[in-house]
């Protein structure tokens, strides 16, 4: 029957144009995946009936086959538009609790934070609880969108270089001045205006340097201080300053003639009735160089920084007064009440000795012991450049997010017979202030500071060295009091190491593990800390596994959760739904769900879109083929009428 194939033939042809349309008009559907229609031939036959020539009985279509081949990734500039690069579908629970799959990956959030796409349909994931961690529990993924809360600092991890050739800033050792006569003796009384000599013993000292070396300084008779001082200038560690001071005492000062003269270094000074006028000849004076006097009290000293020797000389009438005194008080006073009398003042010499050094002579004049005050130059200062090698700060946050600076100084130590090579202090200051344990409960903030060893590699020695444990901060307000932040555990009162978490105080750690000494410039590798100040949400970002970031406005970035892909064993037994998506079903089989990039399940790439995977040109080019096969269908029908009408009209 002729009429019957034609009518499959017109069936099957319908059946093409159809799935030819449908593809053409989803040709710009996000991942919709083309079909096509596939046929077979039909045959009537019936047990040992089968002739050897039988004539087919049409066409029928035996299957509308869905081609799942990749379509082209698109990019856009939404986070949450999501293309799977490979195998899988996105997982979709709609609202009456029905679960589909698709490969359309267009998604929003809803007023209730549920990741959602078009349909209001959920997106499926697995769910990461407060600290980011993801679980292997399948859920609907929600977008948090409230303020991401603070979160205090408890430790700070600093990878830094200490210079090693940096030099030690401070210095110790022993400070003393010489305690010989410091006025000398009357000289030629005929010799008005000249210098005498300041009658100092010759004297010398034996200097003895820390590794063991020894050496001398001779000091020759009647030696001014200025050149005794550069004497011991000449000696490592030694470091020598001198200076002369003479007092004219007003209670020994009497010009009764009205016409006594003078003589300081040589220079006249005549006519002078009182100290006031003749200190300001002095200090006026071009010939004294180097010399100036000043008023203490009623008395008028006579300076000399150098060091070098004063002579004084007094010529006068009967009744006129004139009186010098030595540093070493009235002992050494000479009064001239006589003309053409000369009195030599001697300067004294202080000493500053590097410690480890020593200095011994068997002399009693000028030095005659070597007891000195013991000092300490370039004390670590904060405030002073000068008193440490390196400094470093970074932002840290107490418990309310409120940001604080902590700065840390790197002082590089001597080396002694009590402390280890290559060893440095770190102070630690927060907003300025100091956080070192009180010494007594209730006690003021002491200076906080750690020893740090490093080995001859230039390792940190973390045996050696101090633990960095901050026990004692109290986080303060811009004006100075308490902003009402989680306060400090002293380790008195149990606060140590490891910090407790969650942490109960505002105690932290400083982590200097892979801090270094190496001879290049100090550096800064890497000073990271734990905490963060409050946060609004700004945007999300999926990474190729398919984990979604939440950003915040702190910098922060908190794990939300992780997409979930499934796939199965027959994608083709998959059935369409609508709405791009499909349902599982028997041929199917089970879903096998994971996470992007594992197994057989493909990556995802986020702020993109996958394209339909329909070629337009192939399909026009099918619709051609359907319509042709159509008409010739149709035309089949047509002459078959024909053939037919001929036999009815058989008279």
């Amino acid at each position: 029957m002729p009429f019957n194939i034609a009518l499959t033939g017109i069936r099957a042809a319908s059946v093409d144009l159809e799935v030819t349309g449908n593809n053409i008009a989803n040709a710009s559907t996000t991942g919709f995946k083309r079909s096509r229609a596939e046929f077979g031939d039909l045959y009537a036959n019936s047990f040992l009936s089968l002739g050897s020539n039988p004539v087919g009985d049409g066409v029928r279509v035996q299957k509308v086959r869905q081609e799942f081949a990749q379509g082209n990734l698109s990019f856009t500039e939404n986070g949450l538009d999501l293309a799977i690069n490979g195998e899988g579908f996105f997982i979709l629970d709609t609202t009456s609790g029905d679960r589909r799959y698709s490969r359309a990956g267009a998604f929003g959030i809803d007023k209730e934070g549920y990741v959602v796409n078009s349909s209001g349909m959920h997106l499926q994931g697995f769910v990461a609880n407060d600290s980011g961690v993801v679980s292997g529990v399948l859920g609907d993924l929600i977008i948090d969108d409230t303020s991401l809360a603070p979160d205090r600092t408890t430790r700070v991890d600093a990878n830094l270089n200490l210079d090693a050739s940096q030099p030690i800033l401070l210095e110790r050792g022993d400070s003393l001045s010489s305690d010989g006569l410091l006025i000398g003796r009357a000289v030629d009384a005929t010799a008005t205006g000249t210098n005498g000599a300041n009658g100092y013993a010759a004297q010398t000292i034996t200097v003895t340097q820390a590794d063991g070396s020894t050496s001398t300084v001779t000091i020759p008779a009647n030696s001014s201080a200025n050149e005794i001082a550069a004497l011991f200038n000449n000696v490592d560690n030694i470091d020598a300053a001198a200076s002369t001071r003479a007092t004219i005492t007003a209670a020994g000062f009497n010009n009764a003639s009205g016409t006594m003269q003078v003589f300081i270094n040589g220079v006249l000074f005549d006519g002078y009735t009182n100290l006031t006028d003749l200190g300001d000849a002095i200090n006026s004076s071009s010939s004294l160089i180097g010399v100036r006097a000043v008023l203490d009290g009623t008395d008028l000293v006579v300076i000399d920084n150098r060091g070098n020797d004063l002579s004084f000389s007094f010529n006068g009438a009967a009744g006129d007064q004139f009186e010098v005194q030595g540093n070493d008080a009235a002992a050494t006073s000479q009064t001239l009440s006589t003309a053409l009398t000369d009195v030599v003042v001697g300067g004294s010499v202080n000493l500053t000795i590097q410690d480890g050094v020593s200095v011994a002579s068997g002399a009693t004049d000028l030095f005659a012991t070597f007891t000195g005050t013991p000092f300490v130059n370039n004390v670590f200062d904060p405030a002073d450049e000068n008193t440490y090698n390196h400094a470093t700060s970074t932002t840290i946050y107490d418990s309310l997010g409120n940001s604080h600076v902590l700065t840390t100084f790197f002082v590089k130590e001597p080396q002694t017979a009590t402390t280890p090579d290559n060893l440095w202090t770190m102070y630690a200051l927060i907003d300025g202030q100091d956080i070192g344990d009180p010494l007594v409960t209730g006690g003021t903030p002491t200076r906080a500071s750690y020893s740090l060893v490093f080995d001859q590699d230039g390792s940190l020695n973390e045996v050696l060295s101090d633990d960095v444990l901050i026990s004692n901060w109290t986080p303060l307000a811009p004006d100075g009091t308490p902003n009402g932040a989680e306060g400090p555990l002293n380790v008195a009162d149990g606060g140590t190491l490891p910090v407790p978490d969650p942490p109960t105080s505002s105690n932290f750690f400083i982590d200097l593990g892979t801090t270094t000494q190496y001879g290049s410039a100090f550096a800064v590798n890497d000073l990271q800390q734990n905490g963060f100040t409050t946060g609004r949400l700004i945007g999300l970002d999926v990474d190729d596994g398919g984990v979604v970031f939440a950003r915040y406005t702190n910098g922060e970035s908190k794990v939300l959760g992780q997409v979930a892909l499934a796939n199965f064993n027959d994608i083709q037994g998959l059935a369409p739904v609508g709405e791009t998506t499909w349902v599982e079903t028997f041929n199917s089989g089970n879903p096998v769900i994971g996470a992007p990039g594992t197994a057989s399940l493909g990556a995802i790439r986020s702020s993109s879109l996958e394209d339909s995977n329909v070629d337009l040109s192939e399909q026009l080019v099918g619709l051609i083929i359907a319509q042709r096969n159509y008409q010739a269908n149709a035309k089949t029908i047509e002459t078959a009428n024909a053939i037919t009408q001929t036999i009815i009209n058989l008279r």
